[in-house]
């Protein structure tokens, strides 16, 4: 295999943009929930029959849920690479058991590259290879700098 012009993960902030900074604030939400109980929240949110225990206990599990979540996002996006090369590009997925998918350069038919403007602000984007056939060879979505990754695919001059 040749020199690697390109490697990255997806990021997780940059694949889930809404859901990581909701996920991040029901993690506080739920800390501090736990934390204090009754005294998060304003006296005119407290429920006469509600007791400070049982809101320290859905405090305890809105945290969990969200830690719970934000650490599985970021356990996929950190087994998720892409690497380019100039014969060929190489995608592994998986944590404990990996999967590898290799499109040879020369088999690339056409590379889209789809952005929100989220995305865009951010700099990310989703990429879609086609080979031979209707259906993508490999979708990819949340890498960073998107625009490098399709000129380098559709570069002409490959070594």
């Amino acid at each position: 295999m040749s020199e690697v012009l390109y490697s990255a993960h997806p990021s997780l902030i940059r694949s889930r943009p809404l859901a990581t900074v909701l996920t991040l604030l029901l993690l506080v939400g739920g800390s501090l929930l736990f934390l204090k109980g009754e005294q998060a929240l304003p006296p005119e949110l407290t429920l006469p029959g509600l007791d400070d225990l049982v809101l320290r206990l859905l405090g305890l599990l809105l945290f969990v849920f969200a830690l719970f979540r934000l650490v599985g996002w970021w356990l996929a996006s950190l087994s998720d690479r892409l690497e380019i090369s100039a014969d060929e590009i190489l995608w592994s997925h998986g944590l404990l058991s990996k999967h590898y998918t290799e499109i040879s350069m020369n088999a690339v038919r056409t590379v889209h590259v789809s952005q929100s403007l989220l995305q865009r602000i951010l700099n990310a984007g989703d990429l879609t290879i086609y080979t031979s056939g209707d259906l993508p060879e490999l979708v990819v979505r949340g890498l960073p700098d998107p625009g490098r990754i399709r000129a380098l695919i559709r570069s002409p001059v490959r070594e």
